[in-house]
């Protein structure tokens, strides 16, 4: 190891081996701190999501494993608030329904949820119009997201109401008077939120729990309840009593869970990527390989002195295995602290910008978050990499110490 420690570090009696030596270093290191920078900029647009999605989506939520509703969702809440850990659990009726407003109209996903539902998530902070309200002492209201407002054309606290229809989950349709198939509803507007997230701000609208019930011909079911932890509990731990207490028929999820494609496809993304990028790298080691071979061929003499010594052909093989071993992890070490300063002057300066208007976007440059075991599994592909390059470099001496 000392002896390929000098050959790395000494200057090499031919300009070439020193300019490709050079190379070759500089390959591993670009394209380690790529692999560092990009892995970490899906990690930041994962964060983005999981912050935007926290807003709305409840730390922990329990489904009806088979069937669209929950029976008796009042007697399973009272259940799930014996469970150390939880500090508030709410029933939540999800349904598709038409809207109509004025000359206007469009099928939403109608929300219905109690009036106290700001506690349990953040959508009284998403709010970009009006004031969140779903229940006063006289009228009921619904709080709109931002594509239906722009669909349908209505603002917050206007005078005109909200026309909601659905259809009778019950009965059979009069042909002559098709209309009476449906339950009709409407209310006042008193808010229009925004999340930036298309599958919440393109049809989402919550209307008071009662109102909803009413609507869709339900008296105590809910499609789902929605749970919010006491600060400093065990979600995996509270996820697992709970599983165990209400069994096979619920589904418990977090909210990674809860939107599982949309953190599938960031994976599949970050994963592609990483890919790609390993193919480059693996290329890039031909530059090694060369640089081994140029070595081996300018340090003919010293292998001969070698063998003078006494050194069996398969010490000096070990020299020039160690040297590509050498250059491949001295490259990944430089590469790493590369990409890691270039990640801590993107989050502290910003320099890369989003090619977009920055009132258009979530984040107006490149979210980075660096995450440990993204630097291992780089280390341990360049690790690999080294292994085959050092194998290569064994065959060579092989032959030409024959």
């Amino acid at each position: 190891m000392k002896i390929a420690l000098r050959y790395l570090k000494s200057k090499k009696a031919h300009n070439a081996v020193n300019i490709i030596s050079i190379i070759s270093i500089c390959g591993v290191v670009v394209t380690t701190a790529a692999l560092v920078c990009v892995l970490s900029v899906f990690n930041g647009f994962k964060g983005v999501i999981q912050d935007r999605l926290a807003r709305l989506d409840p730390q922990v939520a329990i489904m009806p494993a088979h069937g669209k509703t929950i029976a008796d969702a009042d007697s399973v809440i009272q259940a799930i608030k014996t469970t150390d850990g939880v500090a508030m659990a709410m029933p939540v009726l999800e349904d598709q329904a038409l809207a109509i407003y004025a000359d206007y109209q469009m099928p939403v996903r109608l929300k219905g949820v109690p009036a106290n539902y700001h506690k349990i998530n953040a959508i009284d902070s998403t709010i970009v119009d009006g004031y969140y309200a779903l229940k006063d002492d006289v009228s009921s209201f619904a709080v709109v997201g931002i594509g239906p407002a722009v669909n349908l054309r209505l603002r917050a606290n206007s005078l005109r109401m909200l026309q909601l229809y659905a259809p009778k989950r019950v009965g059979r349709v009069n042909i002559a008077n098709p209309i009476d198939a449906f339950m009709c509803d409407s209310l006042f507007v008193s808010s229009i939120f925004q999340v930036q997230q298309n599958s919440y701000d393109q049809d989402l609208i919550f209307v008071p729990l009662d109102f909803a019930r009413n609507l869709f011909d339900y008296d105590t079911q809910a499609t789902q309840i929605e749970i919010k932890l006491q600060p400093g509990a065990n979600e995996t731990s509270v996820m697992k009593q709970l599983e165990k207490m209400l069994g096979d028929s619920y589904l418990v999820k977090n909210r990674l869970m809860q939107q599982s494609e949309s953190f599938r496809m960031v994976n599949v993304e970050k994963w592609v990527t990483f890919l790609l990028l390993a193919f480059i790298m693996i290329i890039a080691t031909f530059n090694v390989i060369s640089t081994l071979s140029l070595l081996i061929i300018e340090k003919d003499e010293s292998i001969a002195t070698f063998q003078h010594l006494g050194a069996t052909n398969q010490q000096i093989t070990r020299i020039f295995v160690a040297e590509g071993w050498l250059i491949a992890m001295l490259g990944a070490v430089l590469g790493i602290i590369l990409g890691l300063l270039l990640c801590l002057g993107q989050q502290t300066f910003g320099w890369l910008k989003l090619s977009a208007d920055p009132s258009q976007v979530v984040v107006s440059s490149y979210p980075v978050q660096v995450v440990w075991t993204d630097i291992l599994i780089v280390l341990l592909l360049v690790a690999a990499i080294g292994f085959v390059t050092s194998l290569v470099t064994s065959t060579i001496m092989r032959r030409r110490l024959q």
